[in-house]
């Protein structure tokens, strides 16, 4: 089947061609998936660049807990609609304990941890707490790991007790400012536990997951699934296998739905661009972490700026920059520019009226409604300065 097609297809299906203008913020993400979320721009661009939803109707759907950031696949944070926070807490469970691995050898014990989080449930019962405030109403429960524990990444033992907690959907963490583009939080009793409903065992967690997955991205290969689920091959393959998935053709490993195929087979990409300016973690590339299948062939020797080297966009695995697509293909890449109040970009030989047009309109979503691009918390304007000054060089040599 033509690349360009799938390619194509797999915009239909993530909602980047329009057809979730105007759908507010947690249907957008129960058709697209998951928000990678890292306390940077991606989450307000997924919904802006499927469904236009702004800032503040991003920011009023997690205060009415519509949609909102937890621990999930991998044990990673997403931003998840409402409909599937029980789930999403369900597949990240196995792998937030790592923290607490690291401190049993420095002799925390579990029912340290245990008593500590029982603390932290009683001083949340009087209402949010931001970190600081948890520490000094919980005393003596929490305590310092000392110089071995700060050389591990781990200080004290709360915040092994407050990720136990969020697992266990107990308590949830509330961004101070209402957005989804930081890393400052206050903690709440999460009542109902989302958790107390769910009557799925870990297994079939996982297939709900899976299928989840296959509609959202889907053709996609097994080993694509066990990367976003954190699943090794065999868990990963008894996961997908309830779901009786096709092959895309015959002898391929790309695998879908049945009907989804049927109806890949009948769809005809758009004869017209459909530019969309996404971010770095966009779920049509961070799903199946793959960048190549987004390039049309011609493009993958191109030469594109990462880690202060030049390296053909063909061999990369994550997006170096945000992204600029059409119907699907990657046709360029871009960076906001605070000092300018710009966006910098570059654009793989394309240069059109429309494309100048996308371009302007996200620039002014940024500036006007959420001020920065961040890809994720550490970059800063002044860390991407040598990132827009590769593009702006490629932008005027093409």
């Amino acid at each position: 089947m033509d690349e360009s097609r799938i390619r194509a297809w797999w915009s239909h299906r993530q909602g980047l061609d329009g057809s979730l203008q105007g759908k507010p913020a947690a249907q957008v993400l129960e058709r697209s998936g998951w928000a990678r979320s890292v306390a940077g721009v991606g989450p307000y661009l997924t919904l802006y660049a499927r469904g236009g939803v702004s800032r503040e109707a991003a920011d009023a759907a997690v205060a009415a807990l519509e949609i909102h950031e937890l621990p999930a696949a991998r044990g990673c944070t997403y931003v998840v609609p409402a409909s599937d926070f029980a789930l999403a807490l369900r597949v990240g469970q196995q792998f937030g304990g790592n923290d607490l691995k690291v401190a049993y050898k420095l002799g925390v014990t579990d029912e340290e941890i245990e008593k500590l989080s029982d603390a932290v449930l009683a001083a949340l019962a009087r209402g949010p707490l931001e970190p600081e405030q948890i520490r000094e109403a919980t005393g003596r429960a929490a305590r310092s790991l000392g110089e071995e524990g700060k050389k591990k990444g781990i200080t004290t033992t709360l915040p092994i007790a407050l990720g136990k907690l969020q697992n266990l959907g107990k308590i949830r963490r509330v961004p101070v400012n209402g957005r989804l583009d930081q890393q400052k939080y206050r903690y709440t009793l999460w009542k109902p536990n989302p958790l107390a409903s769910l009557r799925l065992s870990t297994d079939e967690a996982y297939t709900e997951l899976a299928r989840r997955f296959f509609r959202w991205i889907g053709p996609a290969t097994l080993g694509e699934f066990q990367w976003f689920s954190g699943l090794g091959v065999k868990a990963g393959k008894a996961a997908v296998d309830p779901l009786g998935l096709v092959p895309l053709e015959n002898g391929s490993e790309r695998l879908m739905f049945a009907d989804d195929r049927d109806q890949l087979r009948s769809f005809r990409a758009p004869t017209k661009p459909q530019y969309q300016l996404v971010s770095s973690l966009d779920a049509i590339s961070t799903l199946r972490r793959d960048v190549k299948t987004l390039l049309d062939p011609k493009d993958w020797n191109r030469q594109v700026f990462v880690d202060k080297k030049a390296m053909a966009a063909g061999g990369l695995t994550d997006l170096p920059n945000h992204a600029i697509l059409d119907r699907g293909r990657l046709v360029g890449l871009w960076e906001y520019d605070t000092e300018a109040q710009s966006i910098a970009w570059s654009s793989f030989g394309i240069s059109d009226q429309a494309l100048a047009a996308a371009v302007k309109e996200t620039e002014g979503y940024i500036r006007d409604q959420v001020g920065d691009a961040r890809s994720f918390s550490l970059d800063s304007p002044k860390s991407r300065v040598a990132r827009i000054a590769a593009l702006r060089s490629s932008a005027a040599a093409s």
